[in-house]
């Protein structure tokens, strides 16, 4: 399966998950919370973009017999320490706890993703 291919998918999903956490945000009391899970996934969501990018390269230059770079784990560990930061510098308007809880976000939809996969190709 293309990276491109599995990377729309969960794209869908993880938009389908920020859209749930506007809704949150606007219709609870509990917007710190929601703010932090918006600020995570979003940058999850980043991160995930930024992972499929890196791994479309690592292909082709596997191929095409060049030397291999990083798949940019520093980068994807600076988008982190961005997030804490942020929800440390603004604790009464974004929760650090769901901000963590929403960067791990795309790592739980690849998992769920993989094991629907798995599922559906069995079938």
């Amino acid at each position: 399966m293309e990276i491109k291919d599995l990377f729309t998918r969960q794209r869908k999903y993880i938009l389908t998950l920020l859209a749930v956490y506007v809704l949150g945000y606007g219709f609870t009391s509990n917007q710190s919370v929601f703010a932090g899970l918006i600020f995570g996934t979003s940058l999850s969501l980043f991160n995930i973009w930024l992972l499929a990018r890196k791994m479309n390269s690592f292909g082709d230059s596997v191929v095409q017999g060049k030397k291999v770079r990083s798949l940019g784990s520093m980068s994807r560990l600076a988008t982190g320490a961005l997030a804490v930061i942020v929800a440390m510098e603004y604790p009464d308007r974004i929760n650090l706890v769901f901000t963590v809880l929403g960067l791990m976000t795309a790592y739980i939809v690849i998992m769920i993703d993989f094991f629907v996969q798995s599922y559906q190709s069995r079938n």
